[in-house]
């Protein structure tokens, strides 16, 4: 019985390991013919993570035009749109097929977000605001350089 017990036990963190490794670290990608990583998602997934990337785009766009206006309030509140609480959204079978790393450039993109809203109304500097979105910038251009989205079909 005691056997029994150790081998089910073993099975058992065989497969937390196994489904870890997929959940957390490799995601859904497979080779793009361009040597980006293409990550494979239904379509709808596909189309939630553009979305988001369009939302980041509209946000760094009024950014730019509040920076260049001195309007703190306008950068605050375009970057608070897509700081961390816009993130909650995101369903967890999606996160799953993410690869490790495109999550930790999309983690830190809201949370830099995040930052730049809070130095923007406390600060009141636009040259601050411009050197951080300049910075954050650098995310979009890793994850657009490593990854591209496919609409994968079937499950």
């Amino acid at each position: 019985m005691c056997k029994l017990s150790w081998s089910i036990s073993g099975l058992l963190l065989i497969i937390v390991l196994i489904m870890s490794y997929k959940f957390i670290l490799s995601g859904s990608v497979a080779p793009a013919n361009d040597g980006r990583q293409a990550i494979l998602l239904e379509e709808p997934e596909r189309d939630l993570v553009l979305a988001e990337m369009r939302m980041f785009l509209t946000s760094v766009q009024a950014i730019t035009k509040g920076v260049s206006e001195k309007n703190m309030d306008q950068v605050a509140g375009a970057a608070r749109q897509v700081g961390a609480q816009a993130q909650q959204a995101v369903p967890g079978s999606l996160i799953g097929k993410l690869p490790l790393t495109f999550k930790q450039l999309g983690f830190d993109t809201h949370k830099k977000f995040d930052s730049l809203a809070l130095d923007a109304e406390t600060l009141g500097d636009p040259q601050h605001s411009l050197q951080q979105l300049s910075e954050l910038m650098n995310n979009c251009v890793a994850c657009h350089s490593t990854y591209k989205i496919n609409a994968h079909l079937g499950k």
